[in-house]
């Protein structure tokens, strides 16, 4: 029987596998190094941009370029997909940013954005965006088709009550068509000015509460109550008087609406901006007045002119006509005598 001895087999295996890989480490050190792998381009991938978002591909392209993140003509050694994905999550209107390399040299980023919701103008002058989750946006140069908030509103204002009233009418699609403008007066009165119509509808204030379910759930059912009493105003009412029949229509208190006329006092007070365009239609209306009175006057007065002028003529010839005739009475009485 042979004996074998493991020690020294074990050792002589291991010594062979060292010396395979010794001879593949060198030959493979020897050959030249392989050109590193270039990106050639760069695919931007945002979620709804061709709906109601804002961001643009050419936006990203150029806030890559400005901060010298662009992957183009770089090495995929160079290119750092987490700082790129930093830079994009720092914009106003990115959600999420990802970013990865392929073995092709192609970098992929796909961005969700932010979707705005309410577009508020105070009268403090303050403009910025509401989005979906409540989140403050900073206005930008894009034109959506938003409804816009003015008035009397401030920021926890505009994320408790504006951003759960302007969810209800844009989740019911004949509201999100009808209406355009959401107005607060100075005692927090909702007006709402609908595309169709020159007339402006007041629903009074929103319910007020501190628990968010309980606010929301307050503004849910006071626009459903009320709106469903203006629809059927519209359809069964204003079909039929006509949509430019009243100037107010107010759905404040229940059971009952409350319209005026177009040339009746109203419940809102005119904007100064409206008093000063009255007063200067107002001065524009009296000057023309004065003026077609001045020319009314200085017509009759020529006229007068013109007329004594005739007079004065005619009498002047009356004047002469005596004397022509005396002339020739005394020159047909030489005329007899000789």
């Amino acid at each position: 029987m042979v004996h074998i001895n493991w020690k020294k087999t074990i050792i002589a295996a291991l010594d062979a596998l060292l010396a395979v890989y010794l001879v593949f480490a060198i030959t493979s050190f020897s050959e030249p190094a392989k050109p590193a792998v270039v990106c050639k381009k760069c695919n931007i991938m945002i979620a709804d941009e061709n709906t109601n978002g804002f961001l643009k591909a050419e936006d990203v392209t150029k806030i890559l370029k400005s901060s010298k993140l662009m992957p183009v003509s770089k090495t995929l050694g160079e290119i750092s997909t987490r700082a790129i994905e930093d830079r994009l999550k720092s914009m106003a209107f990115v959600k999420t940013a990802q970013c990865y390399k392929s073995q092709n040299g192609d970098v992929t980023i796909n961005i969700t954005q932010r979707l705005p919701l309410l577009r508020i103008k105070s009268e403090t002058g303050e403009d910025y965006y509401i989005d979906e989750r409540g989140g403050v946006m900073p206005n930008s140069n894009y034109v959506s088709d938003l409804i816009i908030a003015t008035g009397h509103i401030d920021k926890r204002y505009a994320i408790d009550y504006l951003m759960p009233m302007a969810e209800q009418i844009m989740d019911n699609k004949l509201w999100s068509n009808m209406f355009e403008q959401i107005n607060i007066t100075d005692k927090r009165g909702v007006e709402l000015v609908p595309r169709v119509g020159d007339h402006i509808v007041f629903i009074g204030s929103l319910p007020e509460s501190r628990d968010t379910l309980e606010r929301e759930n307050g503004i849910k059912n006071m626009l459903s109550t009320k709106l469903a009493r203006l629809d059927k105003f519209y359809r069964h009412g204003l079909s039929k008087a006509g949509w430019n029949r009243y100037d107010y229509i107010n759905l404040e208190f229940d059971n009952q609406i409350i319209c005026h006329y177009r040339r009746s006092s109203r419940h809102i007070q005119p904007s100064m901006a409206d008093l000063i365009k009255k007063d200067e239609a107002r001065r524009d209306s009296l000057m023309k007045e004065k003026k077609d009175t001045a020319k009314v006057e200085a017509k009759k007065t020529d006229a007068t002119v013109k007329k004594n002028e005739a007079k004065d003529k005619k009498e002047d010839v009356k004047e002469k006509k005596p004397e022509g005739g005396s002339k020739k009475q005394e020159n047909d009485k030489k005329n007899k005598k000789q």
